[in-house]
């Protein structure tokens, strides 16, 4: 009935009636318009919540390994460092062939001292990193270089001759007790950018940040 009275009052003011439909065209659109906005505005809702949570999925095994009490961050050893470990394990390979690396991230330590004979494996927490270093230790052809995720505290130290540990200052004092306590009288501990802070080192080989202090225990 309201239609009809509407209708009739724009017939009687003598208006066009082509223009009227013209007038009253886009108030009938409006409930379109107002549906399509609210389209977009979920699409772009769910765009980015997706990548959001995409991100996180990458990010979590980055971020992971720092909630536990001992921090091994990834920081990728330069070509300086691997080749002054190469150079401290040469001094200790006679008859010691046996080598894990703690806290292995990319493996080049590990892959590098393969390369060299030694039955090498590495450890680390970062499960997208294992996978990387097992990765590069296939495409590399070397077999006696090995990875596994495992928590560096668990590691049975007694089937290994050399030690390597790329750690942090705050953690090193930890890391000393664990290996007077696990360590056999026969290894060699490498210690890469912090030294121990009890121990004396038999050797010290380059400077800076590359510096490797050498232990025999």
């Amino acid at each position: 009935m309201a239609t009809e009275n509407k209708s009739t009052q724009n017939v009687d003011c003598g208006c066009d009636p082509y223009l009227l439909s013209l007038v009253e065209t886009p108030q009938k659109q409006q409930p379109i318009a107002k549906n399509s906005n609210r389209s977009t505005g979920l699409l772009l809702a769910s765009i980015t919540g997706g990548a959001a949570i995409a991100l996180s999925a990458i990010c979590f095994p980055f971020v992971a390994p720092a909630l536990r009490r001992v921090v091994l961050p990834y920081v990728p050893a330069s070509t300086q460092q691997v080749e002054n470990v190469m150079k401290a394990l040469s001094r200790n390979s006679t008859g010691r062939k046996k080598l894990i690396d703690l806290g292995s991230g990319d493996g080049r330590i590990v892959l590098a001292a393969g390369q060299r004979g030694f039955q090498s494996h590495g450890v680390e927490l970062n499960t997208v990193l294992v996978l990387y270093s097992k990765l590069a230790a296939w495409r590399q052809r070397i077999k006696n270089a090995t990875f596994s995720r495992q928590d560096l505290f668990k590691v049975d130290y007694t089937k290994y001759d050399n030690i390597v540990i790329f750690g942090v200052e705050e953690m090193m004092p930890e890391l000393e007790a664990l290996f007077e306590k696990s360590l056999t009288s026969s290894s060699h501990v490498i210690a890469c950018r912090f030294p121990l802070p009890n121990w004396k080192p038999s050797h010290v080989i380059g400077e800076g940040i590359d510096t490797v202090w050498v232990y025999e225990v």
